[in-house]
């Protein structure tokens, strides 16, 4: 297991990931482009983004299982109602929406940089060591599910 493992709340690498975007299109302003109904574009992606991390947030709530993604092996059962039917991790699915609608804002292309940084950092530090607990927790039925639903989507 690696030391960065469950260390550093997702929603602060989303931040972090938020601020890098900003200073990437900051120090490049020269690749900044006026980009077509930017702002409904960029609200739209973060109500979606919004969206999916409340309706994730409150299938959990439901299921009467940890909120805490720090501590995987606490879990009490594998959600799989909506939005978990079509993807296994709708609440990072969601802040990436969110930090993508940000990236839309900025209107600099270099920036989404950011979004593939937070989208390769939760996969290897946060996703993948929470399948792993899941599966030694659960089993045979955590396995079925992560075969029948896509990571991300």
């Amino acid at each position: 297991m690696s030391s960065l493992d469950h260390k550093i709340p997702p929603p602060i690498v989303a931040l972090l990931c938020a601020a890098f975007a900003w200073l990437v299109a900051r120090y490049t302003p020269e690749l900044t482009y006026p980009l077509p109904g930017r702002l409904p574009v960029m609200a739209a992606l973060v109500l979606a983004g919004f969206s999916l991390d409340l309706s994730g947030l409150i299938a959990f709530r439901k299921a009467k299982t940890t909120l805490n993604p720090l501590s995987p092996d606490r879990s009490t059962s594998i959600v799989q109602t909506f939005p978990y039917t079509f993807t296994r991790n709708p609440m990072y699915l969601g802040m990436a929406l969110v930090l993508l609608g940000y990236c839309t804002y900025l209107a600099n292309p270099v920036s989404l940089i950011g979004v593939v940084a937070f989208c390769a950092y939760i996969t290897r530090f946060q996703i993948i060591p929470e399948e792993r607990s899941l599966l030694s927790k659960f089993g045979e039925p955590y396995a079925r599910y992560k075969s029948n639903v896509r990571r991300w989507v």
